[in-house]
C-alpha cells in the first residue's frame, strides 16, 4: 500500500499502481468528471499515470492553470482530427496549448478560407459528440517512424528524440493518432464550447528557411457560460465582403 497526501493535507491509502484518475474517482464523481490532469509532487502528470510510491497529489481542473493547458492540448487534437477528416492530404506539425487557448500548424496546399474554418468547427462538434476516449501508447523508434512515415514533421521530431534511448509516446482518439507526450483529458466530451479565432502563416520551427505552415488558433471551454463570460466569439463583420474576411483569416 502507498500513502497519498492530498491538497487539503489529508492522507489516503491506496494500492500501489493506482492511477491519478482513480484517486480522483475515489474522492468524488464530480471531481473525477472535472479532472484534467494531476500534479504529483508538484510535477504535472497525465490522468492515466500510475502512482507507485508515497507522494503529494493534486487533482487539477479547468480552474487550475495546468488543467487549462491540458484541456486546451486535448482540444488541439480534436481540431487536428477534424482537419484530417476534411483534408486528408494535410500534413501535421505541432499543436500545443498556449497562454489563451491553443494552435495547430498544418502543411496544406492552400490557406484555409472562412468557409473551411466553419467546416472544421462543425466537424469538431461531431467529434466531441462521439465522446472518443484518448488512449496513450508507446512504440520503439523504428515502429514510431513506420507509423508516422507519411508525416514528415513528425518523423523529424521522432528522429531528434531517437538518441535519448526512450520509447516514443502517442495518443489515439478514434481513427486519429498523434505523436504526443501528453497530458490529456480522458476523453473529448468535456469540450463544450470552442472557436477557431484566427489563421495565419508560421514557419516550421520559427525558421524562415523552412516551410511556411498554416496555423489555426483557437480556444475552448468546458462550459458554454464560461465561453460567453470570458471570450467574444470571432464573427464575420456584417459590412465585410467574403474577400475581406478571407484576407483577415488566410495564412500568408
Amino acid at each position: 500500500m502507498i500513502h497519498i497526501t492530498l491538497k487539503d493535507g489529508s492522507v489516503k491509502e491506496f494500492e500501489a499502481g493506482v492511477s491519478v484518475i482513480d484517486v480522483a474517482k475515489s474522492l468524488g464523481a464530480g471531481l473525477a468528471k472535472a479532472a484534467c490532469c494531476g500534479r504529483i509532487n508538484g510535477k504535472v502528470a497525465d490522468l492515466r499515470t500510475p502512482i507507485t510510491e508515497d507522494c503529494h497529489l493534486e487533482i487539477c481542473t479547468f480552474d487550475d492553470e495546468d488543467g487549462k493547458k491540458t484541456f486546451w492540448h486535448t482540444s488541439s487534437h480534436v481540431m487536428a482530427q477534424a482537419v484530417k477528416r476534411l483534408y486528408p492530404q494535410a500534413k501535421f506539425a505541432i499543436g500545443p496549448a498556449i497562454k489563451e487557448g491553443f494552435y495547430y500548424d498544418f502543411d496544406v496546399e492552400k490557406p484555409f478560407t472562412p468557409e473551411d474554418i466553419e467546416k472544421i468547427e462543425a466537424e469538431m462538434k461531431k467529434i466531441v459528440k462521439e465522446k472518443l476516449p484518448l488512449e496513450r501508447f508507446e512504440l520503439d523508434v523504428p515502429q514510431a517512424l513506420e507509423l508516422m512515415k507519411d508525416e514528415p514533421y513528425k518523423v523529424e521530431l521522432i528522429e531528434e528524440h531517437a538518441g535519448k534511448g526512450e520509447k516514443i509516446s502517442f495518443f489515439k482518439q478514434g481513427e486519429f493518432t498523434d505523436l504526443c507526450a501528453g497530458p490529456h483529458l480522458m476523453d473529448v466530451s468535456p469540450i463544450k464550447a470552442f472557436k477557431i479565432t484566427s489563421a495565419t502563416g508560421a514557419y516550421w520551427r520559427g525558421d524562415s528557411s523552412k516551410a511556411t505552415l498554416c496555423r489555426l488558433y483557437a480556444i475552448s471551454f468546458p462550459r458554454q457560460a464560461s465561453w460567453k463570460r470570458t471570450w467574444q466569439p470571432l464573427r464575420r463583420p456584417k459590412s465585410a465582403t467574403t474577400a475581406d474576411w478571407a484576407r483577415s483569416l488566410a495564412c500568408s
